[in-house]
Order: structure tokens, then C-alpha cells, then sequence
């Protein structure tokens, strides 16, 4: 089957940003579409002919190097979240690097059964649209939107019984953009003391709109390098594999994993007061809660 479905997502959004950052002039767009081109060059290759590990680690530094430094994306503090505040350029660009490229990494690990990448990837710019459209923020909402319209024709052919895949060219993609909006989110929101941002808690509100991919990326690292296993080794154990081995088809584990992130979604928004470092205990929670659940019906179900 073919796996050059993120061609479409990677045209269609480029397209959709050139006409209108032509509009209004918006001169972050350049980079962000400069990035796309270069990291969809890298998954095509990936695609068509494979890619070793190194070179694809060393473009996604450039990429991310891009974003971060000319167009600005970065993050400038770590709001109080394990104690840390405002961070001198060098270290932010530095931590911002390191979050585009494992969003990049994470999108592309949860692509691995029928709908679920772009589903998510649809939730995720879908619901960033929105927030930036709230805050008034136009120019980001409808970069959020051109994603979001770009993998919702793709998703449409590749939902079960899939006809084509997006590959590591839309799944790179869509994690790039993804972390690019919720780096600018984040920064949006900043709150100094002295303005009234539009929501609060932002960086945990990021996290729990990405906490599918995040989850599910942190969890697998976490047990291959528990069994002594590398992190970058592919395994069947990442959530959707799990969901699986439930007898779950895989148009419902998408379903079911979009419910679980709208449910931290929800719960984050409604407490939104209470601060980063109190959001992200609890969404941490809600997940080893999930994780739990499955577990326990997983081995219910091999005792059976």
C-alpha cells in the first residue's frame, strides 16, 4: 500500500499558507513553510528508499533550528514547572529544539494503525484553531486550520479499512506544526504578573491537547529502558497496539482515544486555575489511571 499520503497533507497546507501569508504578510509563515519542505524531503526519503537514523536526526536539528531561532518559535520560560521560570535565550531555544523534534518523533510513533495519527492531528489543530481564534489571534488560528483541512481530506482515504498511508512525510509534519502552535500558545499566554491572559495554565493546557502522542512516546521509552532495551528499538506496546490486544477494531481506538483526550482536554480547561504544576500532576494521574485499566484487562484477558 502506498505511503506517500503525507505528499497531500505536506501540498495542501503549504498552498493554503502561501496565499495567505501573501494576504497579510506574515513573515513567521515563511519559516514555518521552509521547515515543512525540508523535514517532508526527509520523510519522503524515508518512505521511498529509508533513511539511517543519524541523517534523520541531524535534519530534524535543522528544522527545529529554523523554527526555533529565525522564526521565533521558542520558548522563553518553564512557567514554574519543577521550579524553573524564565530561561535565558540560549536555554530556551535549546529546550525548544528538544520539544519540536521529540513532537516530531511522538506523531510519528502513534502512526501505527488506520485514522489515528490524523485523527489526532486533526483534534490537535483543530482545538489549537480554535483557542488562537479566541484569543484573536488570527494568523496562527488559521495556520492551526490549513492543518487541519490538510489532513482531514487525507484521513478520509486512510480511515479503516485504510486505502493509503501518510508515512513519516505527514506524520513529521504534522507533529512539526503541532509543536509550533503549541510553542506559540504557550508563549501567547504568558502570564508577567501585570496582563490578564486569554487562558491560564497554558503549558499544561499544550500538554494535555498533546497529551496522546506525549503519553504514549514517554510510556515506551519508559518500559524498553526498564527491560534494559533500546528506546529507539520499535515494539507492538505502544497504546493503540494495546487497545488492540482488547479486540478493539481500529475505528474504535481511534474513537476511544480521541474521548480519552477531550476528557483531560475538558479537565484541564475547567481547572485551569489551579496552575502547571498541579495540572500536570493530575493529567499524569488520569494517564497511569488509564494505563492501569488497560493493564489489568490485558492480563484479565490472557488469564481467560
Amino acid at each position: 500500500m502506498s505511503r506517500l499520503g503525507g505528499l497531500a497533507i505536506v501540498g495542501s497546507f503549504t498552498i493554503s499558507i502561501l496565499l495567505f501569508s501573501s494576504i497579510i504578510n506574515f513573515r513567521e509563515a515563511n519559516f514555518l513553510i521552509a521547515s515543512s519542505i525540508i523535514l517532508s524531503a526527509l520523510g519522503l526519503k524515508d518512505d521511498v528508499y529509508g533513511t539511517n537514523t543519524s541523517t534523520k536526526f541531524v535534519l530534524q536539528i535543522v528544522v527545529a533550528f529554523i523554527l526555533v531561532f529565525f522564526g521565533a518559535f521558542r520558548l522563553t520560560s518553564l512557567y514554574g514547572v519543577l521550579g524553573i521560570g524564565d530561561m535565558a535565550p540560549i536555554y530556551g531555544g535549546l529546550f525548544s529544539i528538544a520539544l519540536i523534534i521529540f513532537l516530531n518523533n511522538a506523531f510519528n510513533l502513534i502512526d501505527g494503525i488506520d485514522g489515528l495519527a490524523g485523527g489526532i492531528g486533526i483534534f490537535t489543530s483543530l482545538t489549537f484553531g480554535l483557542l488562537f481564534s479566541l484569543m484573536g489571534q488570527i494568523p496562527y488560528a488559521f495556520i492551526a486550520f490549513a492543518l487541519a483541512g490538510a489532513v482531514g481530506g487525507f484521513v478520509k482515504y486512510n480511515w479503516y479499512p485504510a486505502k493509503i498511508f501518510m508515512g513519516d512525510t505527514g506524520a513529521l509534519i504534522i507533529g512539526l506544526i503541532s509543536a509550533a502552535l503549541a510553542i506559540k500558545f504557550i508563549e501567547l499566554n504568558k502570564f508577567t504578573g501585570k496582563n490578564h491572559p486569554a487562558f491560564y495554565s497554558a503549558p499544561a493546557i499544550a500538554v494535555s491537547i498533546l497529551i496522546v502522542p506525549i503519553f504514549d512516546s514517554l510510556r515506551v521509552f519508559t518500559v524498553r529502558i526498564i527491560k534494559g532495551r533500546s528506546p529507539f528499538r520499535g515494539d507492538r506496546n505502544h497504546i493503540h497496539h494495546r487497545l488492540e490486544k482488547l479486540g478493539l477494531k481500529p475505528s474504535l481506538i481511534v474513537l476511544s482515544t480521541l474521548g480519552f483526550n477531550i476528557i483531560i482536554l475538558a479537565a484541564t480547561m475547567a481547572l485551569q486555575h489551579l496552575g502547571n504544576f498541579v495540572l500536570i500532576l493530575i493529567i499524569i494521574g488520569i494517564c497511569m489511571v488509564f494505563n492501569s485499566v488497560l493493564t489489568i484487562s490485558l492480563l484479565r484477558k490472557a488469564k481467560k
